[in-house]
């Protein structure tokens, strides 16, 4: 009976509690009404002829009711519908909604006393919005319960949830049991080693400089030779990224073209790997996955690019989203920092193009909107959806901040611009961490990277051609005009070729161009066939050769009798660092510059690769085995004095192959947890890095999380986040 009264006294508090917060709340709002009515002449809340103050202070009343109304049941309809609409264009479309959610309340005032300009509504909506946010978290915040509340809506969550497990209180000790601590895991997406290092020696991160050395251990891995998100993130969720040798890669068994961050290639890399290691991956057990390629068999899904294969009214791919633009004021907020992001990429372009600084690529067109979506839009819904998953309590999480990566793409690895956002994700971290220690449960925070970067001009910056268009000169196919006259660059800028490498690139680039060119550059009386036109694709550094016309793995002695100049143009280009490439002589070698051939079985790390330092030839050993190894593997040169390289594709910060930072991510882990790697050894490759993240998973839990979950290979598709068919891969 107490007890039942003890629960009706509760209720009733907290419904007073909530009526109190609405009614401060709706007061504020009234406020701030009437403040913008006397600052904005274009917004007004009296009649032609003037109203008492009594009126109007009403008049502000019934405005600010209709529109925290309108806010709280229409609002979040208004979201859901436009999930459908791409998130960059839900960003751009936030301010013109509350404006109108604004004019609509205006006009529901009695009397018609409401009225402003749609520009100013605009302004009012936004205002408004962020002063009542900021009131009732204010409030909240006195409130534990409320402002827990608030938080586990920003991630779709109702409540906390029960935390079990973990090892049994010890015999003669009165008490319930510690809750069993729970793991984030938050990948910095492209931060290298030396970055990190470097942004905690000039106090760009102090949250992460206080936990070097006291609570954390940091730990230097290597990647793959594909270092990049879609192979990195593929072996760390799932176990393994076999068969994934660049981000993107031609596949002639199947005719299909596949892309990493294409949702129907992320879903098919992800069946793939599950099949091949028969477990669902790193977050099967009570697992969150934010804003990653893949789902590591998490049940707990948003911004997962493998969802968005799945079509649908039951898409969940964009749920993420909802949760967090279902607060207007949070829908405000992150708008306007879009719109502040995408003028400040503005600035600081326009700034390096004045000042001529290079090198510099093109960052016009749509990027200043895709790099404000990156920093701002997806920052601030996957911190919002972790908050969520800390204070529900969750066993694992693992989430990915991408705003470095998008951003060095395009200014490079290290300066200004880059040390910026590495301020903002250390403030995002700190607030996470914050949040944390109001968790029902303990967490261990884990910091890592899944690459870094390498800085360097690009190939066609430095050269005055494309590698497609090297290609082409070396298979003896049409070409623009300009490349039969394109120069090797400035000597001084070129590294890691002599004079004699430059020679014997240029004299094989004019005998394969010793032929008749038309206006056009077409080859003249003769007719091409389309099975010899290859395809190159760049993946940063790496670039893949694939002739489609030949179903199987071209050896290089049959691109030699196809080709004769292609592999010699490609190999004594200085700005190309080594081809590997099958041979039926030798199973597979590498070629370097000046005729350097050496059989795979022999690679050592010297020779071809000596510059690309320890553990090179065992990458490309093992990219050697994968079944859709292109026919001709390229990675571009590499200078250790400078650590440039240079990409294929227009990054002046790449990764993807090898060559300095890139290859050079970090582990930052609680001391808590055991070593990574004993005393004197090194982490490789992604693959074992998924293996220490599971064992500390279970130094966690103990056996609460299996070592592995291996259903029959018929029912690995089952831990897909699918309901239907995989939309197939258009042909590209």
């Amino acid at each position: 009976m107490g007890d039942g009264r003890w629960r009706t006294t509760g209720r009733w508090r907290t419904a007073g509690s909530a009526l109190v917060r609405v009614i401060v709340v709706w007061a504020v709002s009234t406020l701030t009404m009437l403040a913008l009515a006397g600052l904005l002449p274009d917004f007004e809340l009296q009649s032609a002829d003037g109203d008492s103050i009594t009126r109007t202070a009403l008049t502000a009343v019934w405005g600010a009711g209709a529109f925290g109304l309108l806010g709280a049941l229409v609002w979040p309809v208004v979201v859901r519908a436009l999930l459908l609409v791409p998130a960059l264009v839900l960003g751009l479309l936030v301010f013109f909604l509350n404006g109108s959610l604004l004019l609509i309340a205006l006009w529901l005032i009695p009397d018609g006393r409401g009225a402003a300009d749609p520009e100013t509504a605009v302004v009012v909506a936004a205002v408004m919005s962020a002063v009542a946010s900021a009131t009732s978290t204010a409030l909240a915040v006195r409130d534990d319960d409320a402002y827990r509340r608030r938080l586990y809506r920003l991630a779709a969550r109702t409540r906390p949830r029960a935390v079990t497990g973990g090892p049994p209180t010890p015999p003669g000790v009165g008490g319930d049991p510690e809750p069993v601590p729970g793991t984030l895991f938050l990948q910095l997406d492209g931060v290298g080693h030396r970055v990190l290092r470097d942004a905690v020696d000039d106090g760009l991160m102090p949250t992460v400089a206080g936990w070097l050395g006291t609570t954390h251990r940091l730990t230097p891995w290597r990647t793959d030779w594909s270092s990049q998100t879609g192979a990195s993130q593929l072996g760390i969720l799932h176990g393994s990224n076999e068969d994934v040798p660049a981000f993107r890669w031609y596949e002639k068994d199947t005719g299909r073209l596949m892309v990493s961050n294409r949702p129907a290639s992320a879903v098919e890399l992800q069946r793939r790997a599950i099949a091949r290691t028969g477990d669902g991956g790193l977050l099967t057990l009570d697992g969150a996955s934010r804003g990653n390629l893949f789902s590591g068999g998490a049940d707990q899904l948003a911004l997962v690019l493998s969802m968005a294969a799945r079509r649908g009214r039951s898409n969940r791919s964009r749920a993420g989203y909802f949760a967090y633009f279902a607060d207007p004021a949070n829908a405000v907020r992150t708008a306007g920092s879009f719109v502040a992001e995408a003028v400040r990429e503005t600035a600081q372009s326009t700034r390096a193009r004045l000042r001529k600084e290079t090198p510099r690529v093109s960052r016009g067109g749509a990027y200043p909107l895709i790099r404000a979506f990156a920093t701002v839009v997806e920052r601030d819904v996957v911190v919002a959806a972790v908050i969520g998953d800390l204070l529900a309590g969750r066993t694992a999480v693992y989430a990915d901040l991408v705003a470095y990566d998008e951003v060095a793409h395009h200014s490079g690895p290290h300066g200004h611009d880059t040390d910026r956002v590495l301020a903002r994700l250390d403030r995002s971290i700190a607030l996470i961490a914050e949040v944390a220690e109001h968790a029902p449960r303990p967490y261990r925070i884990v910091l890592l990277s899944d690459h870094g970067q390498s800085p360097g001009a690009t190939f066609e910056g430095v050269y005055g051609l494309t590698l497609r268009e090297l290609v082409r000169v070396g298979c003896g196919l049409p070409v623009p005009r300009r490349v039969r006259h394109t120069s090797w660059g400035d000597p001084q800028t070129e590294s890691g070729g002599g004079s004699e490498a430059r020679d014997a690139a240029r004299d094989a680039l004019r005998s394969a161009l010793h032929r008749p060119v038309d206006e056009d550059g077409e080859r003249m009386g003769e007719q091409v066939r389309d099975e010899a036109e290859p395809i190159v694709l760049a993946s940063g550094n790496l670039a893949l050769v694939s002739f489609p016309g030949v179903p199987h793995r071209m050896t290089r002695e049959e691109i030699d009798r196809r080709h004769p100049a292609l592999l010699r143009t490609l190999a004594d280009h200085p700005g190309v660092g080594f081809l590997l490439v099958a041979s039926a002589e030798h199973g597979s070698v590498v070629l370097g510059r000046g005729g350097a051939e050496v059989p795979l079985a022999e690679l050592a790390d010297d020779g071809p690769l000596a510059v690309f330092g320890p553990g090179a030839a065992d990458a490309v050993r093992r990219t050697d085995r994968f079944p859709h190894v292109a026919d001709i593997m390229v990675n571009s040169m590499y200078d250790p004095a400078t650590g440039t390289v240079h990409a294929f594709e227009e990054q002046i910060g790449s990764h993807g192959g090898l060559g300095g930072e890139q290859g050079r991510p970090f582990l930052l882990s609680p001391v808590d947890f055991s070593a990574p790697v004993p005393d004197g050894g090194e982490l490789v490759g992604a693959e074992q890095v998924h293996q220490v993240l599971r064992r500390w998973l279970r130094e966690c839990a103990g056996p609460q999380v299996p070592l592995e979950i291996s259903p029959p290979m018929s029912d690995a598709e089952a831990f897909l986040p699918v309901d239907g068919p995989v939309v197939p891969e258009k042909k590209s």
